[in-house]
């Protein structure tokens, strides 16, 4: 049981990249967290460097202050928890994290220079991710960013990605595709799918669902219009 009497599932969790987090925190959805968190059953993790990424730099900058406090509060109260709770080392997660980032980092080349994907909070979230699954636990990851989410999910899509977003020839070595196959992703949008279902959206209105997810889009998520309205037609 946690501290407010909610059964939790041990070996349960969703690790928060903080692209997943900003867009919930953009979207004032503070407390729909604490609710999804409670229906969940499981435990919400960040790593340190996520934490670095949406508590202790904006923290610092009045523009992101409230926001990061927010974040910060629900990192005290324990809906956010750190891996070091279930007894996982900052130094584990960061071996695994460099390892990670330095395969991805090393896929894709143009103009005879290697093209970084991915930074510290995305492969700290992919570390803790292996960890986990190799102590037994049921896990995936909330991830927004779009580079990951293809990087692990559509890699050959990648190369043309890169190719319009660099305008040159864009080359690549399959080989370290291996290391991010079989990861579970979901995205905030899929999160707020949940929040609908569950009831947990103090909105009446017939058209909640449908504002939430546009919401998402416009303040985070990298999601299509198609994608937008396959989620409305599962209700």
């Amino acid at each position: 049981m946690d501290g407010k009497g909610v059964k939790m599932t041990t070996n349960k969790a969703i690790i928060f990249d903080a692209s997943t987090l900003i867009t919930f925190s953009m979207n004032g959805l503070y407390e729909e967290l604490r609710k999804l968190k409670k229906v969940f059953g499981g435990r919400f993790f960040i790593t340190t460097m996520v934490r670095e990424e949406i508590i202790d730099k904006p923290v610092q900058r009045k523009r992101f202050e409230l926001e990061a406090l927010r974040l910060q509060k629900l990192l005290e109260d324990g809906v956010l928890e750190m891996p070091q709770s279930i007894g996982i080392k900052r130094e584990e997660v960061e071996k695994q994290m460099n390892e990670y980032m330095d395969i991805a980092n090393n896929i894709f080349s143009g103009r005879g220079d290697p093209i970084k994907l991915i930074h510290y909070g995305e492969s700290s979230c992919l570390g803790l991710y292996r960890i986990l699954k190799e102590r037994g636990w049921n896990v995936v990851m909330a991830v927004d960013e779009r580079t990951l989410r293809m990087l692990v999910e559509k890699p050959d899509n990648l190369r043309e990605l890169l190719q319009r977003k660099l305008h040159t020839n864009v080359q690549l070595n399959k080989k370290n595709f291996a290391p991010f196959k079989g990861f579970k992703i979901i995205r905030s949008t899929e999160l707020a799918y949940i929040l609908h279902k569950k009831k947990l959206i103090d909105i009446g209105n017939g058209k909640a669902l449908d504002a939430l997810l546009w919401a998402m889009k416009f303040k985070g998520c990298s999601i299509s219009d198609e994608e937008i309205k396959q989620i409305k037609r599962l209700g």
